[in-house]
């Protein structure tokens, strides 16, 4: 399929998908319940890397979360007191347990006391590569950091394909008139962007041409975005919307 038609097939189904009406189905609806920023930001966070199985689980289980930390995580985050972490134990989805959520709730105050915005934490290095196996790096320098908890945030640095960091990512930089992305970070670019790949998307890329590398790692979300990249050099990533519709929606 030549660009053309292949650029007009994706952006049909882009169109289709990115609306409100996705919001209510995805994980992505938990951040759209707050309007602070913070409060997005964190929300956001644990739904993206909570985003393993069914929809309708995830969002079961984020909900869940945020429950027990009032309906206000930014507020929780940085003014609970010991007593109150309490609440968070027992809480548990697939292998991210209360261990990892303490150790989250943890390094979240340590980074709230001295920024405004989790975006600087996603901006130490020069390209997406550098920047997400900083973060990487970054999350896990505090001295109490469980190892067993390294494996709920993927890094390219172990091959990884990322596709729940490159999600929130996409969730929080991508802006356009639809209002499903926020748009609240403004430091890093949309042409920069990794596509995140899970089941659906490379069941949709592969017949396509735009993913031939075997393994869903690293270097095929880098292979997959180059390719979207020459349909729109700017949002490639807006892509997610066509494939990842088209796949769950079979």
């Amino acid at each position: 399929m030549n660009h053309a038609r292949l650029r007009k097939l994706l952006d049909a189904q882009y169109e289709r998908y990115n609306r409100p009406e996705f919001i209510q189905h995805d994980p992505i609806q938990i951040p759209h319940r707050f309007t602070q920023k913070q409060d997005v930001e964190i929300s956001a966070l644990f739904a993206a890397l909570l985003a393993w199985g069914q929809r309708p689980t995830i969002i079961s289980k984020c909900n869940e979360l945020l429950r027990r930390m009032d309906d206000a995580p930014h507020q929780f985050v940085t003014q609970h007191q010991d007593e109150d972490l309490k609440r968070l134990l027992g809480f548990c989805h697939r292998t991210f347990c209360d261990t990892d959520l303490l150790y989250f709730v943890h390094w979240l105050r340590w980074w709230y006391q001295a920024h405004d915005s989790l975006e600087p934490a996603f901006l130490r290095g020069a390209t997406q590569r550098e920047r997400l196996e900083g973060f990487h790096t970054l999350f896990f320098s505090l001295p109490d950091a469980p190892h067993r908890t390294r494996k709920h945030v993927a890094t390219p640095a172990r091959g990884s394909a990322c596709k729940r960091v490159n999600m929130y990512l996409r969730w929080l930089v991508r802006r356009d008139q639809h209002g499903v992305d926020f748009g609240l970070w403004t430091r890093l670019s949309m042409a920069e962007l990794i596509m995140p790949i899970d089941l659906h998307v490379e069941r949709q890329a592969r017949p396509l041409g735009l993913l031939t590398r075997k393994l869903v790692d690293w270097s095929a979300a880098e292979e997959l975005t180059a390719n979207l990249r020459e349909l729109d050099p700017l949002d490639p990533v807006k892509y997610d919307f066509a494939l990842f519709g088209a796949g769950v929606n079979k």
